[in-house]
């Protein structure tokens, strides 16, 4: 028999690995590529003046199985995909589909009409126009200056 020195850190080191690996996989959204996976719909926000504008990508869903909730400071969205049965005798299936629930929520930069919200579903991407509040639109922030004494 052989003695193993033992070391404490490597273990911390592999816990840490593996609490890090847990949160990326049910936190982030894009973490799980290496597998083909993705667990949420991957989104993309753009402000102009009158309006925030938010695209997700939620590919192979028909626009009924979308749940989409809009309050004046966020954006949810949830759906689930659902696994198509297949009937095989001899051989093997290998899928890197994700199926199952998801659900993100999106907070907003500015305060929205949320009951002017207006929404596009087409090939698997859905367009969100979301306009500002009048207070938004004109929301002015008056910067002091000060001269700094040298």
């Amino acid at each position: 028999m052989a003695l193993v020195r033992w070391n404490p850190w490597r273990e911390i080191s592999t816990l840490q690995s593996q609490l890090d690996r847990l949160f990326d996989e049910t936190l982030v959204p894009a973490t799980s590529l290496e597998r083909g996976l993705l667990r949420v719909p991957p989104a993309e926000m753009k402000e102009t003046e009158e309006a925030i504008h938010l695209k997700l990508e939620v590919p192979g869903l028909e626009a009924k199985d979308l749940d989409v909730q809009v309050t004046e400071k966020a954006v949810s969205i949830s759906g689930e995909r659902k696994s198509e049965t297949q009937a095989e005798e001899n051989g093997k299936t290998r899928s890197e589909f994700y199926y199952g629930k998801f659900e993100r929520v999106i907070p907003l930069p500015a305060r929205i009409q949320n009951t002017n919200v207006t929404a596009e579903y087409k090939d698997g991407i859905l367009n969100l126009t979301l306009p500002k509040t009048e207070q938004e639109k004109n929301k002015v922030v008056k910067v002091n200056l000060e001269q700094s004494a040298v």
